[in-house]
Parts: C-alpha cells; sequence; structure tokens
C-alpha cells in the first residue's frame, strides 16, 4: 500500500516551512496497513531541499513510520528569513518551534547543516528528540570540505543559462556519482528569473563575515558542538560517506568517543551528499538503527 502523502506548512521561529509528510496507511479492517513505530524528522544540508529525502520518506512510511521532511529556512519553498539570519541558533529555534508544533519527540535526521542543527539541538535539550541520525556530519569538519560546499553553492549566484548547465555543475561537483543529475528532476531546486536559473536558496545564507570572522565561528562551533554531543544520551547513528571530504575517518573516531553509544556506518563509494549517493543503503543502514536501537530502547 502506498504511504498518505502531505504537505504541511510548519512554523519555524518567525518563519513559515514548507514540509512533505509520508504516513503509514493506518490498520484498515482488512489487516492491511502497519502499526505506526513513531515520527521521523528529515533535515536537509545547506543548499539542498526537502526532496532530497523523497526515497528515504517513502521507505519510512513503509516500514511504518511517519516521516517530515522540511525545508530549512530561506531554501526550497520555506520563507526566507526576514532578518537575513541563518546562524545555528536561528536552525535551533526553527527545529525546536516545529517539534513543539507537531507535539511528539521524533527521530531527528540530519544531512550536514541539517545534522549540525540535530547534534546541537539535542545536546543542549535533551528532552527534545528519542533518537538522532547523523548524516556525514561531525562536531570536527574538515575546512576544506565546507569550502568545496560553500564554493559550489557561490559559483551558482549568477544563474545558469538552462538546466543541462546546471546539471554539468553538479556533475562536476560530484564526479563520484554514477548517476547523472537529471536536468529535469532539477526544476525543483531551480527557479526560472529573467531567463536564467537560480538555485532557490536565499543568498544571504553565503553572507557570513570576512574570512577570520569565519575561522573564529568555526572554532565556537566546534567546541559548542563537542560539548552538545557530549551531553547526547539517545539512540545515535553516524552515517558516514567513505568518500567523504568533510568527515574524515578521525572526526567520526573523535564523535565516537563523546558519544559512546553512537553506532557508526559507513557507505562505500559515497561522498558526502550520502542520502543522494546512495539512498537504498541508507534506508537499509536507517531502518536497521530504528528498529533495533530505538524502538528496542523504549520498550
Amino acid at each position: 500500500m502506498d504511504p498518505v502523502v502531505t504537505q504541511p506548512e510548519l512554523r519555524g521561529a518567525g518563519v513559515t516551512l514548507a514540509a512533505d509528510r509520508w504516513d503509514p496507511p493506518s490498520p484498515g479492517a482488512g489487516g492491511s496497513g502497519v502499526d505506526r513505530k513513531g515520527l521521523v524528522l528529515l533535515l536537509h544540508g545547506g543548499g539542498q531541499t526537502r526532496h532530497s529525502w523523497r526515497n528515504t520518506g517513502r521507505s519510512l512510511a513503509a516500514d511504518g513510520w511517519s516521516a517530515i521532511a522540511v525545508d530549512a529556512r530561506g531554501h526550497g519553498d520555506s520563507q526566507w528569513a526576514p532578518d537575513g539570519d541563518y546562524g545555528i541558533d536561528a536552525l535551533v529555534a526553527d527545529l525546536a518551534s516545529v517539534i513543539g508544533e507537531l507535539g511528539e519527540r521524533p527521530v531527528l535526521v540530519g544531512a550536514s547543516m541539517g545534522g549540525m542543527t540535530s547534534l546541537i539541538g539535542q545536546g543542549e535539550n535533551p528532552e527534545l528528540a528519542r533518537g538522532l541520525v547523523l548524516v556525514d556530519i561531525a562536531p570536527k569538519v574538515e575546512t576544506a570540505g565546507t569550502a568545496e560546499i560553500m564554493a559550489f553553492m557561490r559559483s551558482g549566484l549568477e544563474g545558469f543559462a538552462s538546466l543541462d548547465e546546471a546539471a554539468a555543475a553538479i556533475a562536476a561537483y560530484t564526479p563520484n556519482r554514477v548517476r547523472k543529475p537529471n536536468p529535469d528532476g532539477l526544476r525543483k531546486n531551480l527557479r526560472l528569473r529573467d531567463g536564467r536559473w537560480f538555485w532557490h536558496w536565499d543568498p544571504a545564507f553565503l553572507r557570513q563575515g570576512d574570512e577570520p570572522t569565519r575561522q573564529a565561528d568555526s572554532i565556537v562551533r566546534y567546541e559548542r558542538a563537542r560539548a552538545a554531543a557530549a551531553a547526547v544520551t539517545v539512540p545515535t547513528l553516524l552515517v558516514r560517506g567513505t568518500q567523504s571530504h568533510v568527515v574524515s575517518e578521525e572526526g567520526a573516531r573523535e564523535l565516537l568517543e563523546l558519544i559512546p553509544t553512537a553506532t557508526l556506518i559507513d557507505v562505500a563509494g559515497a561522498g558526502h551528499m550520502v542520502a543522494g549517493d546512495d539512498n537504498d543503503v541508507f534506508s537499509g543502514g536507517l531502518k536497521g538503527f530504528l528498529d533495533a536501537d530505538v524502538v528496542a530502547s523504549h520498550h
């Protein structure tokens, strides 16, 4: 049976957020459908949208979970921050607001920026979630890798002449992907303005001050993320692409020292966009963790 798909609008901290929701078919008189196991909140990375989770959302619903993928402020169909604030505190405040509105402790699955939001949110508010899945993010990130992502986002600020040109830019940025991005699929993430295609996120997201400010910020964030990780007590999973330029083996090891109960899954051949690179492996590893660690810990 197909999941029930809806598109709720959620309230962040002063911004309206777009979302996709997949619910398992409810157990009917004929015994079809599945018993609901809980809620999973899917948070994408910087410059991505909720659409990067659609396979994961469907898989989770088929397995008995309600799944909600949210566009972060300034991304996808969500509202742009009126004050241009895309700092971690604003993202964590959005997350807390959404969970408050949903009225249920979810499992947080966050990629990159969404993972850092989840880690700091959970570490500083232990009642927020019942489980934590970090997709290629840890307190210690490789600055060369994050600089690569920022450079890719900046390179699109002038827009593209065609969808094919945008697809070529992605292919050059993710050389380890076998699948070529489908130009038509990119329509969800691009908007046509004055004859050019622009990534659909607020350019203010990239305005993070000068280099010294950014370096100082990243040191402060590292210490904050370490302290948050050390405070996490819920079941935790780190999914890392073995080709990742963002989380090194050393960074993964450090996270496992900070959260001794955490589990690590290495996805062979995947780079930083783990969920996009290999959703099937990802869904499989995620399912095992949810059933064995999260559900079991509540019985």
